[in-house]
């Protein structure tokens, strides 16, 4: 045997996976078909500016990042608890009234959050905050249902949660697990998301880092098969015997290592713009309330000057704007023009100056998350071969690492 366990993708569940089983006593390659690691969590740098890929956030109240990662190493960078809304001509800033009191009176004056609202919000997620348990929230339905089913169906919802969470879960339609929801919408409650200051390609960095052996960059798996007591992976650069294999590929590779379906996914979009002038929003996002059945007036879904968020993002005195469209809406791929058409009606400003630094197309952001909620673990697909990843847990940073640390877990009782 080359060694104990072949992990195969240096996505956070894999890299998760690894260093646990290192930290365990196993010996570990780790393969990754791309030139860096973190699968879907990445970061391109162009010309000084930081463009995640897809637009994403750290939450530190997540229990598995903090047992994961050096936090204070991160040098995170948080975004205001709270969001610019957007209707028709004007801006409301709505935010937390203890942790931002300079907008608590802005916030309850604003008409954004009835008080019938506030109470049916505190109904909805009262019992998954005083137990994070699935099961304390009661049976599982979709998020429509369940906002519905809770009475919270007046402004809160329309002008703010439905876009927001739209966003966070890449999927529109409210079809989402109310049970999952809630559990995300707990930690938002308990921590304040940020960016790491070197971008989001920073968390795994750090993870890939503490591994004995480095991960094998540019090294494919082309063909996995189990053998008389291991496993064989072909590579570009030869073959690898070990006693057991993870595969945490992303969902949609997984049909050709495994013969698995693919699960089904939601995608989105970002663009990253230099932009001109002094687009203003200060550490929130800014989400759009202008369509009066709810949901934007146009194709994003949420924007923000990242640069105001994290200064590292972008060269001294220039700023860097992001906007997210989801993939799931007619106009998820909407032409740059529309986009700079709706920016430009959002930050009441002009865009005609501001330059496209990357446009990423992210037809697999997140695993589909319907209800009920189902505790599905690591998969065995045969005596040495376990598939892993967030499709496994939940669509989230937190599920991703959940899901190594299981893996690993079955992997050292495997092999016994």
């Amino acid at each position: 045997m080359d060694t104990d366990v072949v992990v195969i993708g240096a996505g956070l569940a894999g890299l998760r996976a690894a260093r646990i089983l290192e930290e365990r006593g196993r010996s570990v390659v780790v393969l990754e078909s791309e030139d860096e690691v973190g699968g879907r969590v990445g970061t391109d740098a162009i010309d000084g500016f930081l463009c995640d890929r897809g637009f994403q956030v750290l939450n530190p109240a997540y229990p598995a990042l903090r047992a994961s990662v050096d936090l204070a190493a991160l040098d995170l960078k948080s975004f205001g608890v709270g969001a610019i809304v957007r209707s028709g001509e004007r801006t409301t800033t709505l935010a937390h009234p203890l942790r931002h009191q300079q907008f608590a009176l802005q916030t309850l004056l604003s008409g954004h959050v009835p008080v019938s609202d506030v109470l049916a919000l505190a109904r909805w997620l009262g019992p998954t905050l005083a137990n994070p348990d699935p099961q304390a929230a009661g049976p599982d339905q979709t998020l429509t249902a369940s906002f519905d089913d809770a009475g919270l169906t007046g402004r809160l919802r329309l002008d703010l949660l439905d876009t927001f969470l739209a966003g966070v879960l890449a999927d529109s339609s409210g079809g989402s697990s109310a049970n999952y929801v809630k559990q995300l919408v707990r930690y938002f409650a308990l921590g304040a998301p940020g960016l790491p200051a070197d971008g989001m390609r920073a968390l795994p960095a750090q993870i890939a880092a503490s591994l004995h052996e480095p991960v094998r960059l540019g090294t494919p798996a082309r063909e996995v098969t189990e053998t008389a007591g291991g496993v064989r992976v072909v590579t570009d650069r030869g073959t690898i015997l070990a006693r057991a294999a993870i595969v945490a590929v992303a969902p949609n590779d997984l049909p050709a290592l495994t013969g698995r379906a693919a699960p089904e996914t939601h995608g989105l979009t970002t663009w990253w713009f230099r932009a001109t002038g002094t687009p203003r929003t200060g550490p929130f996002l800014l989400l759009d309330a202008s369509n009066l059945g709810g949901g934007p007036a146009g194709p994003i879904w949420n924007t923000a000057v990242i640069s105001e968020v994290a200064p590292s993002y972008a060269p001294d005195g220039q700023h860097l704007v992001q906007a997210t469209t989801l993939l799931d809406r007619l106009d998820g791929l909407a032409s740059e023009a529309n986009v700079r058409r709706d920016l430009a009606r959002l930050y009441g400003t002009p865009t005609d100056g501001w330059e496209v630094l990357a446009h990423h197309v992210i037809p697999h952001t997140l695993p589909a998350q319907p209800p009920p909620l189902v505790d599905r673990g690591p998969e065995r697909v045969g005596e040495r071969l376990i598939v892993t990843g967030d499709h496994r847990e939940t669509g989230s940073i937190q599920g991703a690492l959940v899901a190594g640390k299981r893996a690993a877990d079955a992997t050292v009782e495997l092999l016994g």
